[in-house]
């Protein structure tokens, strides 16, 4: 059984929220801070095109395979246990990835800290929603964490341009040592020490290799559809080979005595209908900060840094909604209500972006996208509260497991496919004698109208399958 810790005080549960909080921010900021630094790192270490790939996909695949299990681990072994795990592996990873000097062993340490933010980032909501049980005060937390994400990939583009260009990508690795230690020691300070439930509770190993190799051939099949092609052999076995093995580990749930994902969970319709949503959401949008960047590299002409502080807007303004409003916004009108507006606002975004030139005023062209990226700070908030409402406390670590798998997922799709849609259209237009800047405007513009039909679809389905949960008295 897991022990019931005395409650802990306000300012312990405020600086253990900013433990989850740096953990939350260092996954983020790596995942995206190494895209614009891809091209320093090919000429230092003599990747080829394809091999440069690895770098984002070792980090992928370890990252959003691992999630579920981990997560599960979390309730089993004690959720501290397994943050603190991560985070140590995570911080050293870094070091080795920033000391890195054959493509080989950068791929490795990229490896190791997907593995280390698996831990870490599969246990932090299921943390945090049993700190703070009151209905605003979890509002106001989950807004904060929810910042980290939702400004945490901006804010690594502009972090990752400024250090290659002043320093060199080395520190694009290394600046996560002493924000990760200094974590690692708060951490065993102010983090609730819960024993968990026990492995017997939930020690299904053979559930536990299903989900993962499952998950594993799922994302690889996502992450090399670029190179493949979406209707190719080997894709298409390998999607196969996911399904198959991830419907396995559905079977073995409904009739092990004890579960490594009981199915209850995805009875409640908060819990199915969020991540559902949260799919085709973060597919768009993730897919819509590489792409962007992109057009303004490969289009426009900007280099690291320029591309970064183009983009700063957005990391600004949904730093600002994330923080200063949603909370307030969820609990006046619901987490339903705030959650599709910001899907409204982020359809405008994809829209607006079908029609970017390809000699853009910033002002004009690019600012109002990146001001009404404000949507995704109201839209995350009110969608992860609805996604850990369903959750019990004993299933807390599974829930935020499964909705960061969701979320990996996504964007591994979202990148993947809409990636892949460029290219071929641009490819198509350069066929037909189309100037190289014209081709790839084209091809994005194709990727920009697909992602504002994937977050089409999720405002659909949030309006209909989503509800905000009754308040709890705040007191």
């Amino acid at each position: 059984m897991t022990e019931a810790p005395s409650a802990p005080s306000t300012s312990r549960r405020r600086l253990a929220l900013a433990v989850l909080a740096a953990g939350m921010l260092m996954n983020i900021l790596d995942g995206s801070i190494v895209t614009v630094s891809m091209p320093a790192i090919q000429s230092d270490l003599g990747f080829s095109p394809t091999g440069l790939s690895w770098v984002v996909n070792a980090y992928l695949i370890a990252f959003g395979s691992l999630l579920l299990l981990a997560g599960r681990l979390g309730d089993l072994l004690g959720r501290k246990r397994v943050f603190v795990a991560g985070l140590a592996t995570f911080t050293l990873a870094s070091v080795v990835a920033g000391a890195a000097h054959t493509p080989v062993m950068l791929i490795a340490a990229r490896f190791a800290q997907g593995v280390g933010s698996a831990l870490t980032a599969a246990v932090s909501l299921g943390i945090l929603v049993t700190l703070f049980v009151r209905p605003r005060e979890r509002a106001s937390a989950i807004a904060v964490f929810s910042f980290t994400g939702a400004a945490g990939a901006s804010i690594g583009q502009v972090l990752g341009g400024v250090l290659t260009d002043l320093l060199s990508w080395h520190w694009i690795f290394w600046i996560n040592l002493p924000i990760g230690l200094a974590t690692l020691v708060l951490a065993g300070r102010v983090l609730p020490g819960e024993r968990g439930l026990g492995l017997r509770a939930g020690a299904d190993v053979a559930g536990a290799l299903l989900v993962t190799a499952g998950l594993t051939v799922g994302i690889y099949a996502v992450v090399t559809i670029e190179r493949h092609g979406v209707t190719s052999p080997a894709t298409l076995a390998l999607g196969a080979l996911s399904v198959a093995l991830l419907a396995a580990f559905v079977r073995r749930q409904a009739t092990a005595a004890t579960p490594l994902m009981p199915l209850r969970i995805l009875n409640s319709r908060a819990v199915s209908g969020a991540n559902l949503v949260q799919v085709l959401m973060v597919a768009a949008c993730f897919a819509f900060q590489i792409l962007v960047a992109q057009y303004l590299q490969r289009v426009v002409g900007y280099g690291a840094s320029a591309t970064g502080l183009a983009m700063l807007p957005a990391a600004v303004v949904i730093g600002a909604v994330s923080l200063g409003l949603s909370a307030r916004l969820n609990a006046r009108f619901g987490e339903r209500a705030v959650l599709l507006t910001g899907l409204a606002l982020l359809i405008g975004v994809l829209a607006l972006l079908t029609r970017v030139p390809v000699h853009p005023h910033y002002l004009t062209d690019l600012l109002p996208v990146m001001l009404l990226a404000a949507g995704f700070g109201l839209a995350l908030p009110a969608l992860t509260s609805l996604g850990m409402s369903g959750a019990s406390d004993a299933d807390a670590g599974l829930a935020s497991g499964l909705f960061n798998t969701t979320q990996q997922i996504g964007m591994a799709v979202g990148v993947a496919v809409l990636s892949t849609l460029a290219a071929a259209r641009t490819a198509g237009l350069l066929d037909a004698g189309a100037h190289e800047a014209v081709a790839l405007t084209g091809g994005y513009h194709l990727a920009f109208a697909v992602g504002a039909g994937l977050l089409t679809a999720a405002f659909l389905v949030a309006f209909t399958a989503l509800r905000t949960p009754a308040r709890e008295a705040d007191d």
